[in-house]
């Protein structure tokens, strides 16, 4: 029996479910973009910390590492809008003003 998702999983597989659907969705880093349905909902229940493959302490690193990712706007969403590029111009532009 599955066990019951919180809401930061829930969130976290509409986002990749999402990315598959508008074609964003890649496997690994920087690989190729998913085509096939099951691989996309393999990633989503991974990154989510949701799969029953994983052990009870992968499933947190997973989650947690997702989390970072999406605070960091590293998600193939969050670069379609621009908001990791701003944040490494605004880094630079901070790092060129106290050196």
């Amino acid at each position: 029996m599955p066990k019951q998702q919180d809401s930061e999983q829930k969130k976290t597989i509409g986002r990749v479910m999402h990315e598959f659907k508008e074609g964003e969705l890649q496997s690994g880093t920087g690989g190729k973009k998913v085509r096939n349905p099951k691989q996309a909902i393999a990633i989503a229940l991974s990154e989510s910390g949701s799969s029953r493959e994983q052990s009870p302490a992968q499933r947190k690193r997973s989650l947690a590492r997702t989390k970072a990712k999406e605070s960091r706007g590293e998600t193939a969403s969050a670069e379609k809008e621009g908001r990791a590029a701003q944040e490494r111009v605004m880094r630079r532009n901070s790092a060129r003003t106290r050196g």
